[in-house]
């Protein structure tokens, strides 16, 4: 470490379960892969069924850092519920679609998906329909993908569009959190991660580095449009989609606006970051480094309590906790857990600009009031994209034949 900068971060990213990297090696089945523009899949027949794909369900990799790591998917589909399995043992040909770089925009990615859907019809056997989502952003890259083919008067033969907890209505990462990845005096992969396109595009709020402001990234304003310019959602399949957050607007009790979520020593110290509250100039966040000496206090104006909404989890402070650990730092840690999908977001149901929209009942709301045909919100909150029997067998017991 140099003597005139504070210690790196180096390699520490946010990812949900499914993005985590194994703890060893990964036993996975045999299976063919298929290249594809700006991705890869790969294809695992279900039980019994031989020679070109049967009954095809196509699911897509969510958002992170570098090229998907399937091997990880894979193990997060078959974590907490074998789902992998549960749809092999039903005779459906199962098919990952993976991105080469995670981060990229999603208008990019979605020709990968473009791409798998049609190399699934091309290799077909038998008139089924296809099934086709994604997890987090791999739900709204498929999304883009089956509008776009729509638009162009392409077949895409699909029957059924899932997403499973993806912020159809905007994801958030607390903003004294995105700028503390460019306070580190170093390029570091958390900030790569927190100013990539597919962040900026998915971010209900963003931290510009550049100009210090928080607000609604340009790259989002755009992707917003081009969802528009596609109709936003495909017409030709049922849309369903789950949500690891609550239906009946309770939170995380324990998060309370305006707590001291972490609190950072020895490394970057006082560093203090603080739940989410309401207000005029509240403070977020205050970030301090002895070399090269700065500090900075981040504030926001008329946010909703995002952090302790109902949604689906991040372990955000936990995972930065152990990391300042691993630095030599010390982590006085409050709240391990916040709101990163808004349970309002993944069933596309409410808007999450105001505390009455984020902290709806769901349960309470007229369904027609969702862009969706129908969804499920988990009954206890669960961690981002976490893999549930509940939301897993409600999901496959709406499959068509």
């Amino acid at each position: 470490m140099s003597e005139t900068t504070e210690p790196n971060v180096g390699t520490f990213t946010l990812g949900g379960p499914l993005t985590a990297e194994p703890a060893g090696p990964v036993e996975v089945p045999e299976h063919d892969e298929w290249t594809l523009p700006n991705g890869f899949a790969w294809v695992f027949p279900g039980e019994g069924n031989r020679g070109g794909l049967v009954r095809p369900v196509i699911m897509a990799d969510g958002f992170n850092l570098g090229r998907s790591r399937l091997d990880a998917l894979y193990q997060g589909l078959e974590s907490g519920y074998p789902f992998i399995t549960e749809l092999r043992r039903r005779g459906r040909d199962v098919i990952l679609l993976g991105f080469e770089e995670r981060s990229a925009s999603i208008l990019d990615n979605a020709q990968a998906a473009e791409a798998a859907i049609m190399r699934a019809l091309a290799e077909q056997v038998g008139d089924a329909r296809l099934v086709v989502g994604g997890f987090s952003m791999g739900g709204i890259v498929t999304r883009y993908a089956l509008a776009h083919l729509e638009t162009q008067r392409m077949d895409h033969r699909t029957a059924l569009y899932f997403s499973y907890d993806s912020p159809h209505r905007g994801a958030s990462i607390p903003v004294g959190v995105q700028a503390f990845s460019h306070f580190i005096p170093f390029p570091n992969n958390f900030a790569k991660q927190m100013n990539s396109p597919a962040a900026r595009q998915m971010l209900w709020r963003h931290y510009d580095k550049d100009t210090g402001k928080i607000g609604v990234a340009p790259e989002r304003t755009e992707f917003l449009a081009a969802l528009d310019r596609v109709g936003r959602w495909p017409m030709i399949p049922l849309k369903l989609a789950v949500a690891n957050g609550r239906a009946d607007g309770v939170g995380l009790p324990d998060v309370k606006p305006g707590d001291v979520a972490l609190r950072v020593d020895r490394i970057y110290p006082g560093t203090t970051f603080y739940t989410q509250a309401q207000g005029d100039d509240v403070t977020a966040a205050y970030l301090n480094r002895r070399l090269p000496k700065a500090e900075k206090t981040i504030t926001t104006s008329g946010f909703p309590e995002l952090d302790g909404a109902p949604g689906g989890t991040l372990h955000t402070y936990k995972i930065l906790a152990e990391t300042m650990k691993k630095l030599g730092g010390k982590a006085d840690l409050r709240h391990e857990d916040v709101c990163f999908v808004p349970s309002v977001s993944a069933v596309a149901i409410r808007d999450i600009e105001t505390q009455d929209d984020l902290y709806a009942d769901i349960n309470g709301l007229d369904p027609e009031n969702s862009e969706l045909d129908d969804f499920l919100c988990s009954s206890t909150t669960t961690a981002h994209t976490a893999i549930t029997e509940e939301l897993c067998t409600w999901l496959m017991d709406r499959l068509p034949d």
